[in-house]
């Protein structure tokens, strides 16, 4: 083992920086990795809105397809229960929007996505899309991401799934899956709604709901009626669903107000935490309203934030998080989930007061002992001065 001496790196690292600057930045189509890296997680999907579907008066399903106009001639593979991003220009301010995908990966093979897409009440990006995007438009995508998949060396071959809303999207991915026949577990779905007339997709999943491995149970918060649940999904509702005998997973995807409720159900029942999984919570609004919030006399505070070799000064609303008062001033940072979890927007505070709710801090231990934030997931409690990636 002595040739593995660690100054032999160091002895050679201006040759090693040398040879790179040689290189050049261009991605070699001609290594087989790298076109396949291209195939299966492209940075960006250029797609056209092929068909635009309104299934209430607040709920649209978009479907893309590619543009080999600009580039895309295929849809990346995904694995039900993933996530592609929407890149806006909205008046000048670029942002993005992770939304779930809703039509099955055998959808993608054969040349489309389906994002649907409801109105948030204060929205900005789903006002824009609902009131503006038509068939024919062309759309920015990312590649499929996100961890909310069944995955068999993890979880049961049962699972929970708790729904509310629009939280549906990635059910509906997993239920067709299923029927596909190219997921192989039990899904047994517990979907709440305010009113039966509420229920997205009830047909579908009515009609899903006759295979064998897909059992499907309304929950009805205001209305009750025969052949409904009543009430909220509690741990005894839970329950009552689950297999006796053997082990289950759990799996959440829903508005916020739901998840505060649902995680003090599921913690009820004792799974392990391999067992459990949310799905993003969306972007964070209103800092006050957070329960371990610890309050700011400042309405207002100066943002400095320093991007590569430009620094800018902005000002924004406290209960406002970072990432959305850079962009309303113009500044785009990269980002993917927006939720605290996946770390595009990964940052370092140079000065200032900050708060992260514990509900969503997606943070490593050492990001915390060095003041690392997710912009995303952070609040500013004073003036703060940050350095922020640079964007693609």
């Amino acid at each position: 083992m002595s040739n593995l001496n660690p100054n032999t790196f160091f002895e050679n690292l201006e040759e090693r920086k040398r040879r790179i600057e040689a290189a050049g930045s261009e991605i070699r189509d001609d290594f087989y990795l790298n076109r396949m890296a291209k195939v299966f997680h492209p940075d960006r999907q250029y797609m056209k809105i092929a068909k635009v579907t309104e299934i209430d008066k607040d709920t649209k399903i978009f479907r893309f397809v590619p543009d080999p106009d600009r580039g895309t001639t295929r849809c990346a593979p995904f694995l039900a229960g993933q996530y592609l991003n929407v890149f806006l220009n909205i008046e000048g301010m670029k942002v993005n929007r992770a939304y779930s995908i809703s039509s099955s990966p055998q959808n993608a093979k054969d040349g489309f996505y389906e994002l649907t897409i409801k109105y948030v009440q204060d929205g900005l990006v789903s006002r824009y899309v609902l009131d503006n995007w038509k068939e024919g438009d062309e759309v920015e995508l990312s590649g499929p991401a996100g961890n909310f998949y069944y995955q068999g060396l993890r979880d049961a071959k049962t699972v929970i799934c708790l729904a509310g809303g629009s939280g549906i999207t990635p059910f509906r991915s997993m239920a067709k899956a299923i029927a596909d026949g190219n997921e192989d577990f039990n899904l047994v779905l517990l979907y709440g709604s305010r009113t039966e007339d509420q229920i997205l997709y009830k047909d579908e999943f009515d009609a899903l709901g006759q295979n064998d491995k897909i059992k499907i149970v309304h929950v009805l918060s205001d209305e009750q009626k025969e052949g409904f649940e009543y009430g909220f999904i509690t741990a005894d509702l839970i329950k009552k669903y689950a297999p006796a005998d053997a082990p289950y997973s759990v799996f959440v995807c829903g508005p916020q107000a739901m998840y505060r409720f649902v995680k003090g159900e599921v913690a009820k029942l004792g799974l392990a935490k391999k067992y459990v999984r949310f799905e993003l919570s969306g972007e964070i609004h209103d800092a006050s309203s957070m329960e371990d919030y610890p309050g700011t006399d400042q309405a207002t505070v100066k943002i400095t934030v320093s991007i590569r070799d430009v620094t800018k000064t902005v000002t924004g609303s406290a209960n406002d998080t970072i990432l959305q008062t850079l962009e309303k001033n113009g500044i785009t940072v990269p980002t993917s989930c927006r939720s605290g979890e996946c770390g595009f927007c990964h940052s370092v505070v140079t000065s200032g007061k900050y708060y992260v709710p514990k509900a969503v801090d997606g943070r490593r231990v050492a990001d915390e002992k060095f003041n690392a934030i997710h912009p995303c997931a952070t609040f500013p409690l004073s003036d703060i001065e940050i350095i922020v990636p640079a964007d693609k």
